[in-house]
């Protein structure tokens, strides 16, 4: 991983790239959402300050674990003028965000579980069906896997949150 001197306080694209492990590309499309930002030199090249890696590194920690972007973006908003989030904004993140983490754990859990049976009335298996659905009684709720659908509409409106 290369170092960067200290005294420097802008980074290039290319360095910010290489030294936060994130492509290009992916920082091109953190600034197109608001994740951090950039200036622009008189030859109208990004430039980063150097808490943009420390952004970086909370954005992808928190879509490693299953946070939309939309949420983190949120949550990045809320600090006092937009500042880098430090140890303690990370605890108080991860904590409010731990129990819809848990929520997906259980989700997956249950999904693990009756894979090999029933994936929920989609409909995989017409004996287990005919026991547990009878009528296809699910099949007028809407189309796919109704007992292990999650709503996650009342979260994200838009269907994404990219």
């Amino acid at each position: 991983m290369p170092q960067l001197p200290y005294k420097v306080h802008e980074l290039t694209v290319g360095q910010l790239s290489a030294r936060s492990g994130a492509a290009v590309s992916a920082l091109h499309f953190y600034e197109s959402k608001g994740l951090i930002s950039s200036t622009r030199t008189a030859g109208n090249q990004r430039r980063y300050t150097r808490d943009a890696l420390r952004r970086v590194a909370f954005v992808r920690a928190a879509q490693r674990v299953g946070i939309p972007l939309a949420v983190i973006r949120d949550a990045l908003a809320e600090l006092p003028d937009e500042r880098t989030p430090n140890r303690d904004d990370w605890a108080r993140l991860s904590q409010v965000w731990r129990s819809e983490l848990d929520e997906r754990i259980s989700q997956l859990v249950e999904l693990r579980d009756r894979l090999t049976d029933c994936i929920g009335c989609g409909c995989l298996s017409m004996q287990t069906c005919a026991l547990s659905n009878p009528y296809d009684n699910l099949g007028e709720q809407g189309p796919g896997a109704r007992r292990l659908r999650v709503d996650r509409s009342a979260k994200d409106p838009g269907g994404t949150d990219d």
